[in-house]
């Protein structure tokens, strides 16, 4: 693991730096001056206005003419027969009669509309446009540029030929760069849509659209603009577009209708993991000896056997060890998963082996086991548990708190001010009110991962999501394909939920949760903005990809008014209005589909699993591993990213990485992400416990003390401009707004030009003047 420095000089400098735009990368090159200060306004575009078309119409294919410059920007596809042509000055129309589909183009101010409707009652399938052009600028995640010829993404593509563009994309369009000019094309949205890739001889794409027989909205429409070869002109000429759409809204704004999102500005990300109530400082491991044959300890083996999911052998083997005075970690760790997780048992009370409850379980008892709310269950379960054990364990106010409410309660007096606390589970919460309020005391955000993507017949109670009270949900809100067969969910289990058909669940888990006023300001919910769009051609519930967005739109709507600051997997655009923050954007998930990682647990590439035997950050997360050479150009290299979301977004959304993959996961590359960190405003992601953060406790808290400060002023304005300033694009500059700036030099050498040095692997962040120099170290 590398170590960091970060350090002030507080010597002032002037600052100039020539500007070097997506194809001008020459370093020597002085003549151009610094553009600052370029704030979005309301009429301001890149978008060019003097350009002219042609479309072949049999063909389909369109060239633009810009300041005497022609390309074709859509290739040729097969001829088609064509009827009722129809042209003017700046319009043509006409329809495919074969494939069903008209046809209309008109040029307006600043772009060319480009409008396919289909004329079937059918679900049909159309495929444009047709690009083939030696580099694309395209969304994916953050923003990659990719050359027709670069080896790994041709290997890349080839291994997937048919992209999801609702899954793949972030933002609804594709740029090609022309030799004088770019062409992106844009889409209201990627719903229904594919990405269609060959790699022979290079790199071409097509976008491939299906038209649903039963979706009222049979118009696909495209917005062809002109920009420079530069992408910030493509990034802002997007924002544009969706302003214009009415799909922007700025987190100040939304701050105006949920001030706790206030708290998320500079907030370090931290995914919290204490599933233990009682953990093995609370246990007076000597005294366990004497004590394993009492009553408590075989009925919750009884309860083990008869409703966990591993049974109980593994613990009735343990509690013989320790008799036996053998009782080491492994057996230490068996005992305390198995005790924590009956607590979360509805069948917990058994009056024969609890016959004195304490004032507070009686209360709960008298009010009737079937009326508790989820906290108060586990509440009486506690205070049941505590009563039997005695002094084995200490007063059950203290249970946990030294691995949860004090790590922070050190966490804010080491210096981290701001901080966004998950939660893998709503119950780690419910189990440990007193850790979700100290959070909230010490000012941080704190919230629970949920989710609403599949259902279970038979959830386990560790997979409470995937589990809801109305057992009608399974046959009669789950979704379709077209031959009549459920979508499988999660992991091939159970089946897919409609979001439309279960809103009123949504606010029933919620109401229930809350009930008793824990003190959660946030919500995180899985794969919502994450794309995974279904058409349910279920008979009772047809829906559509857009209807099914609209469904998950307003359940975020909904925690959204209930207070909560809410965040989601993946970011794509389509909930930008309605999420304040997303996981995914800036490191998605890794090669899902590589065995080496994901199966073979004696490769070196193997990420890990879910399970955790001390109770702590499971391997899938904790486990540093490297990426193999031929994923890098893919997911990390500098090279080939953009901050095309953040150009888009730095306003509105605040973006970080995917939880598997947080800001230590990578070996080798935990400096080169954290300059990169700062050069794209991306919050540092880490999984924490209370192991995790003594080890890592000198470097979170240096690096908050920077960063929150940082981000705080990076928040205040848009990510103004982009520049390469090298030729081996291993040097990068972002601004935000005209007196913040950072310079990532990834290279191994160090960058001298215009007075400003900045060493090799070292970040430079220059604010009014100042200088912070994020330096990794050996």
């Amino acid at each position: 693991m590398k170590k960091f420095t970060i350090y002030l000089s507080l010597a002032a400098i002037t600052l100039s730096l020539s500007a070097c735009n997506f194809n001008k990368t020459n370093a020597s090159s002085k003549s151009e001056e610094l553009i600052v200060n370029k704030e979005i306004e309301k009429n301001k575009t890149y978008a060019k206005t003097d350009f002219s078309f042609d479309v072949d119409p049999a063909t389909f294919t369109v060239s633009i003419t810009e300041n005497g410059e022609k390309a074709e920007v859509s290739k040729p596809q097969e001829a088609k027969e064509v009827t009722d042509l129809k042209k003017s000055k700046d319009e043509i129309s006409w329809t495919y009669p074969t494939e069903q589909l008209k046809v209309k183009l008109k040029k307006e101010n600043n772009h060319l509309a480009v409008a396919l409707t289909s004329l079937s009652d059918e679900d049909t399938t159309f495929t444009w446009p047709k690009l083939d052009a030696k580099n694309y600028v395209l969304p994916i995640a953050e923003g990659k540029t990719i050359p027709n010829d670069q080896k790994e993404w041709l290997a890349y593509f080839k291994q997937n030929e048919e992209l999801s563009m609702s899954e793949a994309f972030s933002m609804s369009f594709l740029t090609t760069n022309q030799e004088t000019f770019a062409t992106t094309f844009v889409m209201d949205n990627t719903f229904n849509s594919d990405l269609l890739t060959k790699t022979e001889p290079h790199l071409t794409l097509e976008a491939s659209h299906n038209f649903i027989g039963f979706d009222k909205n049979k118009t696909l429409n495209y917005r062809l603009y002109v920009t420079d070869n530069d992408p910030v002109a493509i990034a802002k000429t997007y924002q544009m577009d969706r302003i214009d759409l009415g799909e922007f809204k700025t987190l100040d704004e939304k701050e105006k209708e949920n001030p706790e999102i206030k708290k998320m500005r500079g907030a370090i990300q931290v995914y919290y993991w204490n599933s233990r109530i009682l953990t093995t400082e609370d246990i007076k491991w000597g005294k366990l000896p004497q004590m394993v044959d009492q009553p408590i300890f075989q009925w919750i083996g009884e309860l083990l056997t008869q409703y966990g999911e591993d049974g109980s052998e593994e613990y009735l083997k343990a509690l013989e060890a320790f008799k036996n005075n053998e009782g080491y970690k492994f057996e230490k760790n068996t005992f305390l998963t198995s005790i924590n997780y009956v607590l979360l048992y509805p069948q917990f009370y058994n009056k024969d082996i609890f016959k004195n409850p304490d004032a507070k379980a009686q209360e709960l008892i008298d009010k009737g086991i079937d009326k508790l709310s989820e906290q108060e269950r586990y509440t009486l379960n506690k205070h049941l548990l505590a009563g039997v054990l005695g002094d084995l364990t200490p007063p059950l106010e203290e249970w946990g708190q030294a691995t949860s409410s004090d790590v922070f309660k050190d966490m804010k007096a080491s210096g981290v001010e701001n901080a966004w606390i998950g939660l893998p589970n709503w119950a780690n919460g419910l189990m440990n009110p007193a850790m979700v309020k100290t959070a909230a005391d010490e000012g941080y955000l704190i919230g629970p991962y949920d989710s609403y993507q599949s259902i279970q017949e038979n959830a386990s109670i560790d997979w409470n999501t995937a589990s809801f009270p109305n057992k009608n949900l399974y046959e009669n809100a789950t979704i379709a394909k077209k031959n009549g067969e459920k979508v499988a969910g999660f992991l091939g289990k159970g089946r897919k939920l409609n979001p439309t058909q279960i809103f009123p669940d949504v606010e029933e888990r919620f109401t229930g949760i809350m009930q008793n006023k824990i003190p959660f300001n946030s919500w995180f919910l899985d794969t919502d903005a994450a794309g995974e769009i279904y058409n349910d051609y279920s008979p009772d519930h047809l829906t559509t990809q857009s209807e099914d967005v609209a469904g998950r739109l307003k359940r975020m709507d909904y925690f959204n008014k209930n207070g909560l600051v809410v965040g989601s997997e993946g970011g794509n655009d389509f909930a930008s209005k309605d999420m304040v923050f997303a996981h995914g954007i800036e490191t998605p998930v890794i090669m899902w589909s590589d065995p080496d990682m994901r199966e073979n647990k004696e490769s070196e590439y193997y990420v890990g699993s879910y399970a955790a035997l001390d109770g702590g950050i499971p391997t899938k997360y904790k486990k540093v591993v490297p990426i193999k050479e031929e994923y890098k150009a893919i997911y990390t290299d500098p090279v080939y990213s953009l901050p095309l979301y953040k150009l888009v977004y730095n306003r509105s959304v605040i973006t970080s990485h995917q939880w598997e993959w947080d800001s230590y996961k990578i070996k080798d590359q935990v400096g080169e992400r954290r300059m990169k960190e700062y050069l794209y405003n991306t919050p540092p992601m880490m999984h924490i416990d209370k192991a995790a953060w003594d080890e890592h406790k000198q470097d979170i808290s240096e690096n908050a003390k920077i960063w929150s400060p940082f981000q705080k002023a990076a928040l205040q304005h848009e990510m103004t401009d982009f520049n390469v300033l090298t030729d081996d694009r291993l040097v990068q500059r972002t601004d935000f707004g005209d007196k913040l700036s950072v310079i990532a030099n990834f290279s191994g050498t160090d960058y001298n030009a215009d007075g400003v040095k900045v060493t090799s692997h070292t970040a430079l962040i220059i604010n009014d003047g100042k200088e912070t120099v994020v330096k990794t170290e050996g």
